[in-house]
Protein backbone atom coordinates (compact mmCIF):
# COMPACT_ATOMS: atom_id res chain seq x y z
CA UNK A 1 0.00 0.00 0.00
CA UNK A 2 1.40 3.51 -1.00
CA UNK A 3 2.02 5.92 1.32
CA UNK A 4 -0.04 8.90 1.33
CA UNK A 5 2.82 10.99 2.48
CA UNK A 6 5.28 10.06 -0.12
CA UNK A 7 3.20 10.26 -3.17
CA UNK A 8 2.68 13.96 -1.79
CA UNK A 9 6.16 14.65 -1.51
CA UNK A 10 6.22 12.74 -5.33
CA UNK A 11 3.67 15.28 -6.53
CA UNK A 12 5.00 18.40 -4.67
CA UNK A 13 8.38 17.98 -6.37
CA UNK A 14 7.72 16.92 -9.37
CA UNK A 15 5.47 20.16 -9.53
CA UNK A 16 8.20 22.50 -7.91
CA UNK A 17 10.78 24.40 -10.16
CA UNK A 18 13.54 22.15 -8.94
CA UNK A 19 11.53 18.58 -10.06
CA UNK A 20 10.93 20.54 -13.29
CA UNK A 21 14.59 21.73 -14.23
CA UNK A 22 15.82 18.23 -13.40
CA UNK A 23 13.28 16.49 -15.51
CA UNK A 24 13.64 18.93 -18.65
CA UNK A 25 17.40 18.42 -18.05
CA UNK A 26 16.68 14.42 -18.18
CA UNK A 27 14.50 15.22 -21.51
CA UNK A 28 16.71 17.32 -23.22
CA UNK A 29 19.63 14.99 -22.91
CA UNK A 30 17.47 11.54 -24.12
CA UNK A 31 16.03 13.57 -27.12
CA UNK A 32 19.72 14.97 -27.99
CA UNK A 33 21.37 11.32 -27.45
CA UNK A 34 18.41 9.71 -29.57
CA UNK A 35 19.00 12.09 -32.69
CA UNK A 36 22.30 12.54 -32.20
CA UNK A 37 22.36 8.38 -33.61
CA UNK A 38 19.52 8.79 -35.79
CA UNK A 39 19.97 11.81 -37.77
CA UNK A 40 22.62 12.83 -40.15
CA UNK A 41 25.45 15.23 -38.67
CA UNK A 42 24.20 17.89 -40.95
CA UNK A 43 20.55 17.44 -39.66
CA UNK A 44 21.70 17.14 -35.45
CA UNK A 45 24.08 20.41 -36.40
CA UNK A 46 20.51 22.23 -37.75
CA UNK A 47 18.26 20.94 -34.91
CA UNK A 48 21.15 22.05 -32.56
CA UNK A 49 20.85 25.41 -33.54
CA UNK A 50 17.33 25.42 -33.64
CA UNK A 51 16.63 24.17 -30.00
CA UNK A 52 19.17 26.33 -28.11
CA UNK A 53 17.14 29.02 -29.18
CA UNK A 54 15.16 27.82 -26.13
CA UNK A 55 17.81 28.69 -24.07
CA UNK A 56 18.72 31.58 -25.93
CA UNK A 57 15.34 33.44 -25.07
CA UNK A 58 15.58 32.36 -21.21
CA UNK A 59 18.62 33.79 -21.24
CA UNK A 60 17.55 37.02 -22.90
CA UNK A 61 14.54 37.60 -20.80
CA UNK A 62 16.95 37.53 -17.66
CA UNK A 63 19.27 39.75 -19.16
CA UNK A 64 16.82 42.11 -19.98
CA UNK A 65 16.43 42.86 -16.31
CA UNK A 66 19.46 42.25 -14.58
CA UNK A 67 20.03 46.18 -15.37
CA UNK A 68 17.81 47.74 -13.71
CA UNK A 69 18.08 45.07 -10.43
CA UNK A 70 21.82 45.50 -9.92
CA UNK A 71 21.00 49.60 -10.50
CA UNK A 72 17.79 49.91 -8.45
CA UNK A 73 18.91 47.34 -5.45
CA UNK A 74 22.25 48.55 -5.08
CA UNK A 75 21.69 52.35 -4.92
CA UNK A 76 19.06 51.71 -2.79
CA UNK A 77 21.15 49.26 -0.40
CA UNK A 78 24.10 52.01 -0.05
CA UNK A 79 21.68 54.62 0.43
CA UNK A 80 20.39 52.28 3.35
CA UNK A 81 24.30 51.77 4.48
CA UNK A 82 24.47 55.80 4.87
CA UNK A 83 28.16 56.69 4.46
CA UNK A 84 31.13 56.17 2.67
CA UNK A 85 32.28 54.53 5.59
CA UNK A 86 30.16 51.58 5.66
CA UNK A 87 30.28 50.65 2.04
CA UNK A 88 34.40 50.90 2.41
CA UNK A 89 34.22 48.23 5.17
CA UNK A 90 31.71 45.96 3.06
CA UNK A 91 33.61 46.84 0.48
CA UNK A 92 37.03 45.66 1.97
CA UNK A 93 35.49 42.38 3.48
CA UNK A 94 34.43 41.01 0.24
CA UNK A 95 37.55 41.67 -1.88
CA UNK A 96 39.58 40.14 0.69
CA UNK A 97 36.99 37.17 0.77
CA UNK A 98 37.19 37.08 -3.29
CA UNK A 99 41.04 37.28 -3.83
CA UNK A 100 41.35 34.60 -0.85
CA UNK A 101 38.44 32.13 -2.87
CA UNK A 102 40.15 32.99 -5.85
CA UNK A 103 43.88 31.95 -4.90
CA UNK A 104 42.80 28.73 -2.46
CA UNK A 105 40.96 27.65 -6.31
CA UNK A 106 43.65 28.61 -8.54
CA UNK A 107 45.49 26.36 -5.65
CA UNK A 108 43.76 23.52 -6.05
CA UNK A 109 44.10 23.50 -9.95
CA UNK A 110 47.92 24.04 -9.99
CA UNK A 111 47.48 21.08 -7.45
CA UNK A 112 45.52 18.71 -9.37
CA UNK A 113 46.92 18.91 -12.99
CA UNK A 114 50.55 18.83 -11.43
CA UNK A 115 49.66 15.70 -9.57
CA UNK A 116 47.41 14.02 -11.83
CA UNK A 117 49.03 15.01 -15.20
CA UNK A 118 46.37 14.76 -17.45
CA UNK A 119 47.92 16.30 -20.20
CA UNK A 120 50.78 14.05 -20.60
CA UNK A 121 51.40 11.60 -23.53
CA UNK A 122 47.58 13.23 -24.59
CA UNK A 123 46.97 12.22 -28.38
CA UNK A 124 43.81 13.50 -29.27
CA UNK A 125 42.00 13.35 -32.76
CA UNK A 126 39.23 15.81 -34.34
CA UNK A 127 40.79 19.02 -32.83
CA UNK A 128 38.58 21.83 -34.02
CA UNK A 129 41.22 24.93 -34.94
CA UNK A 130 38.22 26.54 -36.49
CA UNK A 131 36.95 27.06 -33.42
CA UNK A 132 39.86 28.06 -31.29
CA UNK A 133 40.84 30.56 -34.04
CA UNK A 134 37.61 32.18 -32.72
CA UNK A 135 38.42 32.50 -28.96
CA UNK A 136 42.36 32.96 -29.77
CA UNK A 137 41.12 36.39 -31.96
CA UNK A 138 39.95 38.02 -28.90
CA UNK A 139 42.82 37.84 -26.87
CA UNK A 140 44.48 40.71 -28.27
CA UNK A 141 42.08 43.14 -25.81
CA UNK A 142 42.74 41.28 -22.86
CA UNK A 143 45.62 43.61 -20.65
CA UNK A 144 45.53 44.78 -17.47
CA UNK A 145 45.36 48.06 -18.57
CA UNK A 146 42.48 47.44 -20.72
CA UNK A 147 40.78 45.96 -17.81
CA UNK A 148 41.26 49.22 -15.87
CA UNK A 149 40.17 51.19 -18.55
CA UNK A 150 37.16 49.15 -18.55
CA UNK A 151 35.86 49.14 -14.81
CA UNK A 152 34.97 53.00 -15.27
CA UNK A 153 31.93 53.36 -17.99
CA UNK A 154 31.79 55.53 -20.47
CA UNK A 155 28.03 55.89 -20.36
CA UNK A 156 25.78 54.46 -17.91
CA UNK A 157 23.46 53.65 -20.91
CA UNK A 158 25.76 51.72 -23.16
CA UNK A 159 26.78 49.62 -19.93
CA UNK A 160 23.24 48.72 -18.93
CA UNK A 161 22.44 48.13 -22.64
CA UNK A 162 25.34 45.94 -22.67
CA UNK A 163 24.73 44.18 -19.52
CA UNK A 164 28.21 45.35 -18.13
CA UNK A 165 27.87 44.72 -14.26
CA UNK A 166 30.75 45.75 -13.09
CA UNK A 167 30.24 49.56 -14.74
CA UNK A 168 26.94 49.23 -13.63
CA UNK A 169 28.74 48.62 -10.17
CA UNK A 170 30.81 51.66 -9.96
CA UNK A 171 27.93 53.94 -11.52
CA UNK A 172 25.64 52.87 -8.65
CA UNK A 173 28.20 52.88 -6.01
CA UNK A 174 28.75 56.56 -6.83
CA UNK A 175 24.83 57.19 -7.54
CA UNK A 176 23.95 55.75 -4.17
CA UNK A 177 26.63 57.92 -2.08
CA UNK A 178 25.47 60.81 -3.54
CA UNK A 179 22.04 59.83 -2.60
CA UNK A 180 22.93 59.15 0.67
CA UNK A 181 25.17 62.41 1.05
CA UNK A 182 21.80 64.32 0.32
CA UNK A 183 19.85 62.55 3.40
CA UNK A 184 16.24 63.28 3.01
CA UNK A 185 16.11 65.84 0.44
CA UNK A 186 16.12 62.10 -1.78
CA UNK A 187 13.82 59.96 0.17
CA UNK A 188 11.36 60.17 -2.48
CA UNK A 189 13.99 59.12 -5.72
CA UNK A 190 15.19 56.23 -3.28
CA UNK A 191 11.74 55.15 -2.06
CA UNK A 192 10.80 55.03 -5.59
CA UNK A 193 13.94 52.95 -7.02
CA UNK A 194 12.92 50.72 -4.12
CA UNK A 195 9.79 50.01 -5.35
CA UNK A 196 11.13 49.53 -8.72
CA UNK A 197 13.74 47.15 -7.19
CA UNK A 198 10.45 44.97 -6.03
CA UNK A 199 8.64 45.35 -9.36
CA UNK A 200 11.79 43.53 -11.05
CA UNK A 201 11.74 41.02 -8.02
CA UNK A 202 8.46 39.72 -9.40
CA UNK A 203 9.40 40.37 -12.79
CA UNK A 204 12.17 37.71 -12.08
CA UNK A 205 9.33 34.95 -10.90
CA UNK A 206 7.47 35.25 -13.90
CA UNK A 207 10.40 34.96 -16.27
CA UNK A 208 12.10 31.90 -13.99
CA UNK A 209 8.77 29.89 -15.58
CA UNK A 210 11.12 29.74 -18.20
CA UNK A 211 13.75 28.07 -16.84
CA UNK A 212 12.87 24.72 -17.51
CA UNK A 213 12.48 25.21 -21.26
CA UNK A 214 15.17 27.09 -21.89
CA UNK A 215 17.56 23.93 -19.85
CA UNK A 216 15.63 21.86 -22.02
CA UNK A 217 17.17 23.49 -24.93
CA UNK A 218 20.46 24.09 -23.96
CA UNK A 219 20.81 20.16 -22.60
CA UNK A 220 19.34 19.14 -26.08
CA UNK A 221 21.49 21.31 -28.65
CA UNK A 222 24.52 20.19 -26.88
CA UNK A 223 23.85 16.11 -26.82
CA UNK A 224 22.32 16.37 -30.38
CA UNK A 225 25.94 17.30 -31.54
CA UNK A 226 28.48 15.95 -29.43
CA UNK A 227 28.60 11.63 -28.89
CA UNK A 228 29.05 11.92 -24.91
CA UNK A 229 30.03 8.71 -24.57
CA UNK A 230 33.12 9.16 -27.42
CA UNK A 231 33.81 12.26 -25.61
CA UNK A 232 34.16 11.00 -22.00
CA UNK A 233 36.19 7.88 -23.33
CA UNK A 234 38.66 10.29 -25.27
CA UNK A 235 38.70 12.70 -22.59
CA UNK A 236 38.60 10.40 -19.41
CA UNK A 237 41.18 11.46 -17.71
CA UNK A 238 40.91 15.17 -18.52
CA UNK A 239 37.54 15.55 -17.44
CA UNK A 240 38.06 13.44 -14.44
CA UNK A 241 40.70 15.30 -12.89
CA UNK A 242 38.46 18.30 -13.06
CA UNK A 243 36.04 16.46 -11.75
CA UNK A 244 38.25 15.72 -8.95
CA UNK A 245 39.37 19.52 -8.42
CA UNK A 246 36.08 20.78 -8.58
CA UNK A 247 34.74 18.19 -6.23
CA UNK A 248 37.71 18.89 -4.28
CA UNK A 249 36.92 22.91 -4.27
CA UNK A 250 32.78 22.32 -3.59
CA UNK A 251 34.19 20.35 -0.44
CA UNK A 252 36.43 23.62 0.46
CA UNK A 253 33.70 25.79 0.16
CA UNK A 254 31.06 23.85 2.28
CA UNK A 255 33.17 23.07 4.82
CA UNK A 256 33.93 26.98 4.63
CA UNK A 257 30.03 27.53 4.72
CA UNK A 258 29.46 25.21 7.87
CA UNK A 259 32.27 27.67 10.00
CA UNK A 260 31.23 30.55 9.52
CA UNK A 261 27.42 29.76 9.14
CA UNK A 262 26.99 26.28 10.92
CA UNK A 263 23.84 24.85 10.74
CA UNK A 264 22.48 27.33 8.76
CA UNK A 265 24.82 26.23 5.87
CA UNK A 266 22.50 23.48 5.20
CA UNK A 267 19.50 25.79 5.05
CA UNK A 268 21.34 27.91 2.21
CA UNK A 269 22.48 25.26 0.30
CA UNK A 270 18.12 24.02 -0.16
CA UNK A 271 17.70 27.57 -0.81
CA UNK A 272 19.82 27.83 -3.56
CA UNK A 273 19.34 24.43 -4.77
CA UNK A 274 17.60 25.95 -7.91
CA UNK A 275 19.97 28.76 -8.93
CA UNK A 276 22.41 26.14 -8.89
CA UNK A 277 20.50 23.93 -11.69
CA UNK A 278 19.44 26.34 -13.87
CA UNK A 279 23.44 27.15 -13.67
CA UNK A 280 24.25 23.97 -14.25
CA UNK A 281 21.77 23.43 -16.95
CA UNK A 282 22.55 26.72 -19.19
CA UNK A 283 26.52 27.20 -18.03
CA UNK A 284 25.06 30.91 -17.44
CA UNK A 285 25.77 32.50 -14.35
CA UNK A 286 23.68 35.84 -14.97
CA UNK A 287 20.71 33.67 -16.07
CA UNK A 288 20.19 32.90 -12.29
CA UNK A 289 21.63 36.41 -10.79
CA UNK A 290 17.48 37.85 -10.02
CA UNK A 291 16.73 34.43 -8.54
CA UNK A 292 20.01 33.74 -6.59
CA UNK A 293 19.37 37.84 -5.18
CA UNK A 294 15.53 36.64 -4.14
CA UNK A 295 16.56 33.08 -2.53
CA UNK A 296 19.45 35.15 -0.41
CA UNK A 297 16.97 38.06 1.07
CA UNK A 298 14.70 34.83 2.16
CA UNK A 299 17.64 33.16 3.38
CA UNK A 300 18.19 36.18 5.96
CA UNK A 301 21.01 38.13 4.01
CA UNK A 302 19.81 42.53 4.45
CA UNK A 303 18.88 43.18 1.15
CA UNK A 304 21.72 45.99 0.98
CA UNK A 305 24.44 43.60 1.82
CA UNK A 306 22.95 41.11 -1.20
CA UNK A 307 22.54 44.29 -3.59
CA UNK A 308 26.06 45.16 -2.95
CA UNK A 309 28.56 41.56 -2.69
CA UNK A 310 26.34 39.85 -5.21
CA UNK A 311 27.59 42.51 -8.07
CA UNK A 312 30.57 42.75 -7.42
CA UNK A 313 31.15 38.58 -6.84
CA UNK A 314 29.57 38.59 -10.42
CA UNK A 315 33.18 40.30 -11.36
CA UNK A 316 35.49 39.05 -8.89
CA UNK A 317 34.31 36.01 -7.65
CA UNK A 318 34.60 33.29 -10.15
CA UNK A 319 36.03 29.85 -8.41
CA UNK A 320 34.88 27.67 -10.39
CA UNK A 321 36.54 29.06 -13.10
CA UNK A 322 39.97 30.71 -11.40
CA UNK A 323 39.97 26.30 -10.90
CA UNK A 324 39.77 25.35 -14.35
CA UNK A 325 41.91 28.05 -15.83
CA UNK A 326 45.15 27.14 -14.09
CA UNK A 327 44.10 23.32 -14.69
CA UNK A 328 43.83 23.80 -18.61
CA UNK A 329 46.57 26.34 -19.08
CA UNK A 330 48.69 23.85 -17.65
CA UNK A 331 46.83 21.07 -19.18
CA UNK A 332 47.66 22.25 -22.51
CA UNK A 333 51.62 22.59 -21.09
CA UNK A 334 51.64 18.98 -20.53
CA UNK A 335 49.96 18.53 -23.97
CA UNK A 336 52.92 19.97 -25.50
CA UNK A 337 55.79 18.60 -23.53
CA UNK A 338 56.23 21.61 -22.08
CA UNK A 339 58.01 22.19 -18.64
CA UNK A 340 56.62 25.05 -16.73
CA UNK A 341 58.87 25.05 -13.35
CA UNK A 342 57.13 25.81 -9.65
CA UNK A 343 57.97 29.48 -9.81
CA UNK A 344 56.69 29.96 -13.32
CA UNK A 345 53.74 28.51 -11.90
CA UNK A 346 53.35 30.65 -9.16
CA UNK A 347 53.65 33.74 -12.06
CA UNK A 348 51.10 32.08 -14.07
CA UNK A 349 48.75 31.82 -10.96
CA UNK A 350 49.65 35.68 -10.28
CA UNK A 351 48.45 36.65 -13.71
CA UNK A 352 45.54 34.37 -13.77
CA UNK A 353 44.39 36.44 -10.13
CA UNK A 354 44.51 39.52 -12.15
CA UNK A 355 43.25 39.51 -15.58
CA UNK A 356 40.34 37.38 -15.27
CA UNK A 357 38.92 40.04 -12.56
CA UNK A 358 35.87 41.57 -14.35
CA UNK A 359 35.75 39.36 -17.29
CA UNK A 360 32.83 37.50 -16.65
CA UNK A 361 30.52 39.36 -19.09
CA UNK A 362 33.20 38.22 -21.81
CA UNK A 363 31.37 35.42 -24.11
CA UNK A 364 33.61 32.00 -23.21
CA UNK A 365 35.51 34.23 -20.95
CA UNK A 366 37.39 31.02 -19.10
CA UNK A 367 38.70 30.30 -22.66
CA UNK A 368 40.11 33.68 -23.42
CA UNK A 369 41.98 34.11 -20.20
CA UNK A 370 43.56 30.78 -20.97
CA UNK A 371 44.21 31.19 -24.64
CA UNK A 372 46.00 34.90 -23.37
CA UNK A 373 47.56 33.27 -20.33
CA UNK A 374 49.11 30.50 -22.81
CA UNK A 375 50.66 33.18 -25.36
CA UNK A 376 52.28 35.47 -22.05
CA UNK A 377 54.31 31.58 -21.47
CA UNK A 378 54.83 30.44 -24.80
CA UNK A 379 52.75 27.88 -24.78
CA UNK A 380 50.91 27.37 -28.36
CA UNK A 381 47.58 29.24 -28.45
CA UNK A 382 45.54 27.06 -30.47
CA UNK A 383 45.95 24.27 -27.78
CA UNK A 384 42.89 25.87 -26.95
CA UNK A 385 41.62 23.85 -29.13
CA UNK A 386 42.16 20.06 -27.62
CA UNK A 387 39.65 21.37 -24.34
CA UNK A 388 37.11 22.44 -26.63
CA UNK A 389 35.37 19.08 -27.01
CA UNK A 390 34.47 18.63 -23.50
CA UNK A 391 34.54 22.77 -22.62
CA UNK A 392 30.93 22.65 -22.88
CA UNK A 393 30.71 20.17 -19.89
CA UNK A 394 33.13 21.60 -17.78
CA UNK A 395 31.79 24.78 -17.88
CA UNK A 396 28.66 23.69 -16.61
CA UNK A 397 30.59 22.39 -13.38
CA UNK A 398 32.10 25.66 -13.04
CA UNK A 399 29.47 28.06 -13.43
CA UNK A 400 27.51 26.00 -11.00
CA UNK A 401 30.35 26.36 -8.37
CA UNK A 402 30.79 30.13 -9.29
CA UNK A 403 26.86 30.77 -7.97
CA UNK A 404 27.92 28.47 -5.07
CA UNK A 405 30.63 30.41 -4.27
CA UNK A 406 28.99 33.78 -4.46
CA UNK A 407 26.16 32.76 -2.43
CA UNK A 408 28.33 31.81 0.18
CA UNK A 409 30.55 34.84 0.26
CA UNK A 410 27.72 37.20 0.27
CA UNK A 411 25.88 35.15 3.39
CA UNK A 412 29.21 35.37 5.06
CA UNK A 413 29.77 39.08 4.72
CA UNK A 414 26.26 39.01 5.85
CA UNK A 415 26.88 37.56 8.98
CA UNK A 416 30.53 39.79 9.73
CA UNK A 417 28.29 43.23 9.30
CA UNK A 418 25.79 41.85 12.05
CA UNK A 419 22.67 42.46 8.90
CA UNK A 420 21.99 38.82 8.95
CA UNK A 421 18.50 37.98 9.68
CA UNK A 422 18.42 33.85 10.70
CA UNK A 423 14.56 33.21 9.45
CA UNK A 424 11.95 30.98 11.87
CA UNK A 425 11.00 28.88 9.16
CA UNK A 426 12.79 25.79 8.02
CA UNK A 427 12.62 24.28 4.79
CA UNK A 428 10.62 21.02 4.12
Amino acid sequence: MNNPNTENKKTSFIKSLTGQILIAMVLGAALGIILHKSISPESAENFSQKIKMLAAIFIRLVQMIISPLVFTTLVVGIAKLGDIKAVGRIGGRALAWFFTASFISLLIGLFYVNILQPGVGLNLPHIDLGTAAEVTGKTQTLTFENFVEHIVPKSVIEAMATNEILQIVIFSIFFGLAAAALGDTVKPVITALDKTSHIVLKMVNYVMNFAPIGVFGAIAGVFAVRDFQELIITYFKFFGSFLIGIGTLWIFLIAIGYVFLKSRMNLLLKRIITPLIVAFGTTSSEAVFPKLTEELEEFGVKDKIVSFMLPLGYSFNLDGSMMYMTFASMFIAQAYGIHLDLGTQMVMLLVLMLTSKGIAGVPRASLVVVAATCGMFDIPIEGIALILPIDHFCDMFRTATNVLGNALATSVVGKWEGDFEPQLEDLK
